[in-house]
């Protein structure tokens, strides 16, 4: 039978989820000759033997890929028989263009996880095991191709047992770039503190056990993960959560949680079909849950939420830690840990060992570290499920850096900066979109640093030279500046009009939308701080239909801080001097003076920037209902908003307000007066916030009407951290769609600022194209 040989570049996640291997086994299996071979484009397989088993070969290397794998184009040359009739696994080679893309980090497999604690398996308790389809990759890796000299497991040198497995195609561990065993791979270590000493503890199994024992009598350590370092204590410990905080100085903000299965998870939440998927997922993300409705957990652990954020084991450390602290926890409970990003509040992650060492010592007791690298840190993701599906609240290990498909190839190389808070910055090339890893907050160097040194990996990573950059228009945002520094030609874009872009590339919506963008803040065109938008957008451009009328901001970011400040405008704004006189709480506790201040900043114009923002709206209704005057990390006061709300009726009647299409401005004070009012005849407070999110849905809706009647437009894009807020969401959503809209939302990125920087691609390119 005649011989055809046919060369096949696979592009995709194809390197370092055992691809090779399955290659191999698919030619054994159709008995044809050739080779494979990692690139720097994907990979590359040369095939040889009957048109029939090679049109099989095909076909099944599309239809049973390994669990990690995913194929996004393959190229196929036909070429001339060579008369191979063996098929070899080759070394890698590299090319002058990169296109292989890097997995995400996987949790630990089942296979390796009954390995795990096999005691006849050689790897029993062996705290870093791991094949081709689980481990660390993205936090490990440093150049492309993905071979282990690439790699921070580059130190160690495989034992002859690990060399056999990772030379044998058939083998789950074949080209397992982290493979290792107790003999020759990394080793975990724990270390107590004692005032400025350190007493170095046992390493292995006891240095585990020591961690596990250390947690139950109420101690705070710190523990290497694959993206850093976390923070832990036993969540059940209202002293030790306290004392986390207060070492932290993270007085209010939830912390995440540690289970060890999804059974120990259900003690505590209500966990749906959807969400179980989510929280089993190789990603392994941080999910939100509901709370069930006994408090389980110290208080101080959520504090004032209905929801927690739990996660499941992902590496086989958290396993064997979780697995020994049954043994000195409480047994007639689960073992719940904190499990918080490892880091002072508001700065990066801690991932090297001597950074942790320097930072994490005065914050914990101890810690539970390892010698093997992480070359970039990775904070974890978050992840809820609403009634439109999966929605990210942060988009980061297990995802990054796992690209986005673009609908159309973009002009050129593009970097955009992202946002100033939440930040992530996005490369694109052709149809890929890599978003990076979560780098939060540029408010000091170590963040600036962390988001420049991201910039430059990727770009190493997967060999992107921006020709273009794209930004932000806040003059003074830290990412703004760094793409003003570089010598490359810039694309300024409105922050409202990205929130709106990142939905519709999403979608691959590319004709005008209604967009209505809602969050804390952002820069206008017209220098004032925007939050509160419907917009006619198409990629290209936007134009602005209506806002929330503008009101003065006092102390410009410390009324973000202080929402009594946002409270006391709006009523200023609906009665003058007058609300004074009204007998609320809010009033009646309002100190002269504070009010006095506040006056003369707004009529002289004192650092009383024009705001149209919905976050502040929701801040100050949430100060005037007594919530919240003063926060310690931002939304806080408009997410314990919420969670008042959900204590009442959804089928509470709405309040006033008033739509100027003159103007374009949407009126809020009618609200506020009748509020007000309620507040005043002792209306319960739940039900004046579910009063108050109705109001909002039906006045946005009332906008679109008016724009859709205007411009003829029935796709609605919703963007903005603003909805987050599930009260909203259930509330709006419904009636959009009874009005015949069609509802679009940010489903694979988040739709606070940390999905902004898709938005500035999507703008970014279309202009280009123009």
């Amino acid at each position: 039978m005649e011989r055809e040989r046919r060369r096949l570049l696979v592009q995709g996640f194809v390197q370092g989820v055992g691809f090779r291997p399955f290659v191999y086994g698919l030619a054994q299996r159709w008995r044809l000759g050739g080779f494979v071979l990692n690139n720097s484009l994907g990979v590359q397989i040369e095939v040889e033997g009957p048109s029939t088993a090679l049109r099989a070969f095909e076909q099944a290397l599309r239809t049973e890929l390994p669990p990690l794998a995913r194929i996004d184009e393959v190229q196929i040359t036909r070429m001339e028989a060579q008369g191979d009739a063996s098929f070899a696994i080759i070394e890698s080679r590299s090319q002058d263009t990169k296109h292989a893309l890097i997995s995400p980090d996987s949790a630990t497999c089942d296979d390796c996880l009954r390995e795990l604690f096999d005691e006849q398996d050689r790897r029993y308790h062996y705290p870093f095991i791991n094949c081709t389809n689980c481990g660390p990759r993205f936090t490990i890796i440093q150049d492309v191709p993905y071979d282990r000299a690439n790699t921070t497991m580059r130190a160690f040198q495989m034992c002859p047992r690990c060399q056999q497995e990772y030379d044998d195609p058939l083998n789950r561990r074949f080209h397992a770039q982290p493979d290792a065993c107790a003999l020759c791979g990394p080793q975990v270590r724990f270390t107590m503190h004692a005032g400025d000493e350190r007493e170095l503890l046992e390493g292995g199994t006891t240095a585990i056990e020591r961690a596990a024992d250390s947690l139950a009598t109420g101690m705070i350590l710190a523990i290497k993960g694959l993206g850093g370092y976390h923070l832990a204590c036993d969540a059940f410990n209202e002293q030790a959560v306290q004392r986390l905080r207060q070492r932290k100085q993270r007085e209010a903000r939830p912390f995440a949680l540690m289970v060890a299965s999804t059974d120990h998870a259900r003690q505590l939440c209500h966990i749906s079909a959807e969400e179980e998927t989510l929280l089993e997922s190789h990603r392994r993300p941080i999910v939100l849950l509901g709370q069930r409705e006994q408090q389980q957990v110290a208080s101080s652990v959520a504090p004032g939420q209905h929801t927690l954020g739990l996660m499941l084991p992902y590496t086989p450390l958290h396993h064997l830690l979780l697995a020994a602290c049954q043994k000195y926890f409480r047994s007639d409970r689960p073992v719940v840990l904190v499990m918080t990003s490892g880091n002072v509040s508001d700065e990066p992650i801690a991932y090297r060992d001597e950074d942790a060492r320097t930072r994490l010592t005065a914050i914990s007791d101890g810690i539970l570290a390892h010698n093997r690298g992480i070359f970039i840190r990775c904070d974890d993701s978050v992840v809820r499920v609403t009634r439109v599906g999966q929605q990210f609240v942060r988009r980061s290990r297990g995802y990054a850096p796992e690209p986005l498909a673009l609908p159309q190839p973009v002009p050129a190389p593009i970097l955009a900066c992202g946002a100033h808070l939440k930040n992530t910055f996005c490369l694109a090339k052709e149809k890929q979109a890599f978003i990076s890893h979560h780098i939060g907050d540029l408010e000091n160097l170590e963040t600036l640093l962390s988001f420049k040194e991201g910039i430059n990996h990727f770009e190493q990573l997967f060999d992107i030279q921006p020709a273009v950059v794209a930004h932000d228009l806040h003059p003074d945002y830290l990412a703004t500046r760094y793409a003003l520094e570089l010598d490359l030609p810039t694309i300024g874009v409105q922050h409202h009009h990205a929130h709106i872009a990142s939905v519709m590339i999403e979608h691959g919506l590319t004709e005008p939308v209604i967009g209505i963008a809602l969050d804390g803040s952002g820069y206008g065109p017209d220098n004032a701080i925007w939050g509160g938008e419907v917009l006619r957008a198409d990629l290209n451009n936007f134009e602005r239909c209506f806002h929330l009328a503008y009101l003065p901001l006092p102390g410009g970011e410390q009324a973000i801080r202080q929402p009594w400040r946002m409270a006391a405008v709006y009523l200023y704004a609906a009665y003058g001097t007058d609300f004074q006189r009204l007998d609320i709480p809010f009033t009646r506790q309002l100190p002269a003076r504070n009010w006095k201040t506040l006056e003369q900043m707004i009529e002289r114009g004192l650092n009383c920037p024009a705001t149209s923002s919905m976050g502040r709206l929701f801040d100050a209704v949430a100060a005037l209902l007594g919530i919240q005057s003063q926060v310690q990390y931002e939304g806080q006061a408009a997410i314990e908003l919420e969670q008042l709300a959900m204590a009442s009726p959804a089928n509470q009647p709405c309040y006033p307000y008033h739509i100027s299409c003159s103007t374009g401005e949407l009126d809020v004070l009618p609200m506020i007066r009748t509020m007000a009012r309620d507040i005043e005849q002792g209306v319960a407070a739940a039900t004046i916030a579910r009063r108050f999110h109705n109001t909002i849905a039906r006045l946005l809706v009332a906008a679109c009407d008016e724009v859709r009647y205007q411009h003829g437009l029935r796709n609605v894009v919703l963007g903005g951290g603003v909805f987050q807020n599930q009260v909203l969401l259930e509330e709006l959503l419904p009636r959009l769609l009874q009005c015949s809209y069609k509802v679009y939302l940010n489903q694979k990125v988040p739709t606070n600022d940390g999905g902004l920087s898709l938005g500035q691609i999507a703008v970014a390119a279309a202009r280009l194209k123009k």
